[in-house]
């Protein structure tokens, strides 16, 4: 999948300009043979305008309170298995460099169940994706659906045919203990 981010901001006379146009390379994972993050867009704040559209600092994956993030995943059919002869303990490290924070949400023992402090709107753009939440519940979304994450224990799960496409936005919130 081919994505690309045009981004826009402000000359010094505060005149509307693109000020970056290219494609972004996917994140990628032996650790989950298949699927793939696009990490769009980011800031660790509150935005103020008008600015010259220069990328800000947002380093992990998740936002801290008052950052967004916003991205596109892909995730395939079926069980995500890593291969047996892979180096986990490598592949863990470089996917907390590119996507930092990530795997520290992850429960261990429930492969993909997270938890996360930030309000999240996901779109379904393709495919078919089960979203599990606590108990059991499910809810099986198809292109067009959409989900507002409040901060809730979930995973994503794709039991359909083909591989899912979501575009996601993450805003960070608060949460009382």
């Amino acid at each position: 999948m081919k994505i690309r981010r045009v981004v826009t901001g402000h000359d010094s006379r505060g005149r509307a300009r693109v000020v970056d146009d290219r494609d972004v390379e996917p994140i990628t994972s032996e650790l989950m043979p298949g699927c793939a993050a696009f990490r769009l867009w980011g800031r660790d704040e509150r935005p103020t305008f008008p600015d010259d559209g220069s990328p800000r600092p947002a380093e992990a994956h998740f936002p801290p309170r008052n950052g967004s993030r916003f991205m596109i995943n892909t995730i395939p059919p079926g069980d995500i298995v890593p291969p047996p002869d892979l180096d986990v303990a490598a592949a863990a490290a470089e996917l907390e460099r590119r996507m930092p924070g990530a795997m520290a949400a992850m429960e261990r023992g429930t492969p993909g169940m997270h938890t996360t402090d930030s309000l999240d709107y996901v779109m379904v753009v393709s495919g078919e994706i089960t979203l599990d939440l606590d108990g059991g519940e499910r809810a099986v979304l198809r292109a067009g659906d959409v989900v507002v994450q409040n901060g809730t224990r979930h995973a994503w799960r794709n039991h359909g045919s083909e591989t899912c496409v979501i575009v996601g936005i993450a805003i960070g919130a608060d949460r009382d203990r």
